[in-house]
């Protein structure tokens, strides 16, 4: 930003100081509400176009005023606030930076398709936006106070002054007395019923306000059930055990049903939200009551063997649910919050999903080096690194099930066994009944095994084991925690292990990351503009001409741009240079300098760069995922270390 300002001042400089007027178009409505009421110039918005012009990304007009420090955030709320902004839901919503111009167009194309669909509550189901978010700009449009009913005051003598099932059919809540009448919060203060039954009530000055309409039962259904008397009357109240199991079993159906990788059932001040994580992404799946939560929660725990009567403290489980001949293995984690207990449910690789080592995603020469130099390895420790759910796990076993053959035999230390592979020995940890990873490593290697499958290198016991099981001539593969694959050297530095034994034991390290694919039947060229090129590492000549595919949203990728997920990969092949360097303890940088320039490592950003100019991942899903640690090379250069056309 700072080298494009000072290039714009430069060409300031030698334009003519005839002042231009400002565009008279129909956008940045917003900006010239703040010119009307002083807080800008026509010579500062002309500027912020012109920066605004030269960055290729999504950014909005106003937060480039904002970091020009023209305006505040809170100065331009205070002029949306003022009154109604003569502007469509839509367009406000592009001029704020909540959507882009391609968010919007696809909203609307979705809109022509489901014509009795709202604007709004398309917007808000198509994950562009959060509700309140929604809500919040909606009422900058229509000119009525945004209200939160959880943490308003809600005054009981004007809630007596009308029933509660009056409130309720309206979906709208009394709040207290204003100078000017009533404040009251509507779900839909342009619905002309609702407001004339609560002018019945409350008479002609209310003041309208604008809140979630979930948000607004729920603060009915507090106030219902505070004016309960009895123990009958909430016995009555609590959802039965039938409805709670069928509300379970339709999360997981739907869970298995929609390929989600995990389930969070959280716990929230007037809700219970469930989420589905799809493709690495949390996306909502459905809103409870809040009184579902313990009734949830406990049929879970007895699902997952878990103490129901225990509530403050975190438990975990294991669930091995059959309903309808789908068959689903969860691990469950109960974690405990201010608000209740929150659930998380992980869905374990099944059986069938079970992938050869070529359908991983490794380009050709990864593939083959993979192969030929480190899995072929007589001994030596084998790691596959990678933050939690980049698919470590799959990669193991699909690299065991390619060392799988009657003449190896292959014993595991599992936590848990994720994956059944037919013709090798794995073991389950379990520490209720002592069998740790500290008592099976220990008899693991007397059962003469060729190959020795640790589920995690998780402390320096671990680390130690693997490294000797590896030179007495054991081939023993793992993973780990780390960010990349000269990180994971420098971890078992830390656990102090001598640097020679990790040099001359460890074979390779191969680290990844899951990025989303783009959807192939809504993809569109995506041509960097200089910005990007800068974020990648890029200069303008070395990135010039790049081109990466976005989705623009269609059905069958829910209008997210992107279906299903595909791996990113940095294979470390240890050399004797490389070797030296760890024994002389070099830093990450030195080694990955090292490695890139004596083994032919391609990191991971060069390889989803690689994977975006196929066409196969975004710029986004590059930026959010990979870490940027190094310059990339070339393109031309990435792709022929990659063996790739």
């Amino acid at each position: 930003m700072a080298k494009i300002r000072v290039e714009l001042e430069k060409e300031q400089v030698s334009e003519k100081k005839t002042p231009k007027p400002v565009s008279s178009d129909k956008r940045n409505e917003i900006a010239k509400l703040l010119i009307k009421t002083g807080l800008l110039t026509e010579e500062q918005l002309r500027y912020a176009q012109r920066v605004h012009g030269k960055l290729t990304g999504q950014r909005s007009l106003l937060s480039i005023l904002e970091e020009l420090q023209y305006v505040t955030k809170e100065q331009v709320q205070d002029v949306l606030r003022a009154g109604p902004v003569s502007l469509p839901l839509g367009s406000l919503l592009v001029e704020l930076g909540y959507i882009s111009e391609a968010d919007l167009s696809m909203v609307l194309d979705s809109q022509a398709e489901h014509k009795s669909s709202k604007f709004g509550q398309l917007i808000v189901d198509l994950n562009l936006i959060d509700e309140n978010d929604l809500l919040r700009v909606l009422s900058y449009q229509l000119g009525f106070p945004y209200i939160e009913p959880s943490v308003t005051e809600v005054d009981s003598k004007v809630l007596e002054r009308g029933k509660l099932e009056a409130y309720t059919e309206g979906k709208f809540l009394p709040l207290h007395y204003q100078e000017n009448g009533v404040l009251i919060a509507f779900a839909d203060p342009l619905n002309i019923e609702n407001v004339r039954a609560a002018k019945k009530i409350f008479g002609e000055s209310i003041i309208i306000g604008i809140a979630r309409e979930r948000a607004i039962l729920d603060a009915l259904n507090r106030q219902e059930t505070r004016g309960r008397k009895g123990a009958k009357e909430a016995a009555k109240a609590e959802p039965s055990d039938n409805a709670v199991v069928m509300a379970v079993n339709a999360i997981l159906l739907d869970a298995h049903k929609q390929n989600a990788s995990d389930v969070h059932i959280e716990p929230l001040s007037d809700r219970l939200q469930i989420r589905f994580r799809k493709d690495g992404v949390l996306i909502p799946y459905n809103d409870f009551p809040l009184d579902m939560a313990p009734g949830l929660t406990s049929r879970i725990k007895i699902m997952a063997g878990a103490d129901i009567a225990e509530r403050r403290r975190h438990q975990d489980g294991r669930i091995f649910f059959d309903e309808g001949g789908i068959q689903v293995d969860l691990r469950v984690s109960i974690y405990v919050t201010i608000h209740g207990e929150k659930v998380v449910l992980r869905l374990l690789g099944r059986q069938n999903e079970l992938r050869a080592i070529n359908e991983l995603g490794l380009a050709p020469r990864i593939l083959q080096r993979f192969q030929e130099e480190v899995l072929e390895a007589p001994s030596g420790v084998i790691i596959v690194t990678g933050p939690t759910g980049s698919g470590k796990t799959s990669t193991l076993y699909s690299a065991v099930n390619h060392l799988n053959n009657p003449n190896c035999s292959i014993i595991t230390a599992e936590d848990p066994v994720e994956f059944v592979i037919d013709g090798i020995s794995q073991c389950s940890i379990n520490p209720k009944i002592n069998v740790t990873f500290e008592e099976t490593l220990k008899h693991i290697v007397r059962q003469d095994p060729d190959v020795i499958v640790i589920g995690e290198i998780r402390d320096r016991f671990s680390a130690e084991m693997a490294i000797e099981a590896a030179l007495t001539g054991h081939k023993v593969l793992t993973t780990f925690h780390t960010e990349d694959s000269t990180g994971a050297l420098l971890r078992l530095l830390d656990m102090e292990i001598e640097a020679f034994l990790i040099a001359s034991t460890v074979a390779g390290i191969l680290a990844q990351r899951l990025v989303r694919k783009v959807c192939p039947d809504c993809a569109e060229e995506h041509i960097l503009g200089p910005d990007e090129q800068r974020r990648l590492g890029y200069g303008l000549k070395e990135g010039k001409g790049l081109i990466f595919k976005k989705g623009r949203g269609c059905r069958k990728c829910r209008y997210t741009g992107y279906r299903g997920r595909l791996a990113v990969h940095e294979l470390l092949i240890p050399g004797e240079m490389v070797k030296d360097a760890v024994i002389a303890r070099k830093t990450s940088h030195e080694i990955r300098k090292i490695s890139a320039q004596t083994t032919g490592l391609v990191t991971l950003l060069e390889d989803g760069i690689c994977k975006a100019s196929q066409g196969l991942t975004s710029f986004t899903e590059v930026i959010r995922q990979l870490p940027r640690l190094d310059k990339p090379r070339p393109i031309a250069e990435v792709k022929r270390l990659l063996g790739v056309e």
